[in-house]
Formats: C-alpha cells, structure tokens, sequence
C-alpha cells in the first residue's frame, strides 16, 4: 500500500478543488479507466452541504460520534457538517491542495497524510470512510493491512463507518441474471486515472466491494460487519467493530 502524498503535479482533484474555492467555478475533472468509458466529477458536488447530501453520508454522519477520522476528507463537507452538529473531527486527505482549502474553509483539524502512513497515530471512535470509502482499500488482497490499520487506530468500542457499491449490476444479462466469472479479477476491482486541465494523474486502484464480501474478510481479519442502511442505487452504508477476544 502506498504511504505518500500527492504531488502536486499529480493531483488532478485538488486542483480543482482548489479551483472552485477560489473562483466559485471548476473545469471538467475527467475520470479515466480501462474497464468504463470515460467519466467526469461535477466539482461543485464536492462542495456540497448537508442537506444536499445523500441520505447514507448524512445517516454515516448523525452516527459518527466522539474522536472521528474523516478519511479522504476532499474539500471538507463531511468535516464541516460534523463541525456543525459540535462534534469533533480530523480530517485527512492525500492531496495538499485539498487541505489548504479544507483550513482555509474552516476545518479546524486538517492533515496532508496517508490513512497507511504510520505517522497517523492517535486513537479515534470513528473511522468515517465516504463517497465510497472502500475504494481506498484498492483490492480485496490490502484487506488484511486495512483491518491490520484499523485496529492500530480504533479507540476501544470504535467503529468504522463506511460506504461502497455492489458492482454486480454491471454484469446482469438481459434476462436480469448476474454472470459472473469466477476465474477472473473480482469485479468490483477497477482502475482509475483522473485529469484536470494539464494535472493527470498516476493509475490507481479502487475498491467497489458487495457487503457479503465485505463481511467474509471482516470475519477473517477479527471484525463484525454490520449493514446499517441501504442506497437507492446498490449502494450501502457498514458498520465495522473489532471482535474482541474471548
């Protein structure tokens, strides 16, 4: 797993991110990858406030409570509505550009670090992981170090609190069965690559994981999956919680 940040000549999102704070606009932030045709993120929905905000992340946030990490924390909506309710939150990003936006929006804990990075120390009650935070897993092969790193940094009775997609729907035929090949790659394990402007960005992978997989590794790696709601489009919020020895 990489422990790096982004630099800023590869940080296609924090560009525009950037952008749409200081102008109030953004270009088109292109999302590329092998297995989709070509994509784009509305920057302006980055930006986005609670009440505008799909009913799993607003759920995810009423239920995050004391020390929260807000991972892959963007422009800072989650930190900023969590900050709004008086809770108290850290959020951290891999691109630079994205906190200096989040500090300069009012998050009042912001860092420029990896989630893998062991320099992220400190213990927290939540680990909120959004707008699907299992992507930062990037294969079902990193689930033993993400469970690894969250018992590293989930305080005693924590809880991770994250969103993700079945990708299944992709593969249905037109009899609405789901053909799934059993030899290949799992399915929900997709490469992406994102330009903004003249910024692109380095390939990564991204982790779309089913609940019942999510709950076979949490199993595996000494955690408790819980389906706390579900999303209109094959979309679901989780809870995970260490199991603690007999």
């Amino acid at each position: 797993m990489q422990t790096s940040i982004l630099a800023a000549d590869k940080d296609p999102m924090g560009a525009a991110i950037a952008d749409y704070f200081e102008t109030g606009k953004a270009g088109t932030l292109r999302v590329f990858s092998s297995q989709f045709d070509e994509d784009e993120i509305p920057v302006r929905e980055l930006f986005r406030t609670y009440g505008r905000m799909p009913a799993l992340e607003q759920k995810a946030l009423q239920l995050a409570a004391g020390n929260i990490l807000d991972v892959g924390a963007g422009s800072g909506c989650h930190s900023l509505a969590l900050q709004q309710m008086d809770k108290t939150v850290t959020a951290i990003d891999i691109s630079l550009r994205s906190v200096e936006v989040m500090q300069k929006r009012g998050v009042r804990s912001a860092q420029a670090v990896n989630l893998f990075d062991p320099s992220l120390t400190g213990r927290f009650d939540t680990v909120l992981m959004l707008m699907n935070g299992s992507g930062i897993i990037g294969r079902l092969d990193n689930m033993p170090l993400f469970f690894r790193r969250m018992r590293e940094l989930l305080a005693d009775n924590g809880c991770v609190l994250m969103d993700s997609s079945d990708l299944s729907y992709l593969l249905e035929d037109e009899n609405g069965e789901v053909l799934i090949d059993l030899a290949a790659d799992y399915y929900g394990q997709v490469d992406f690559c994102m330009q903004y402007r003249d910024v692109r960005g380095d390939s990564f992978d991204w982790l779309y994981v089913d609940f019942d997989t999510l709950s076979l590794y949490a199993e595996r790696n000494g955690f408790r999956a819980e389906l706390v709601a579900e999303g209109k489009h094959y979309d679901y919020l989780a809870r995970l919680t260490p199991v603690k020895p007999e």
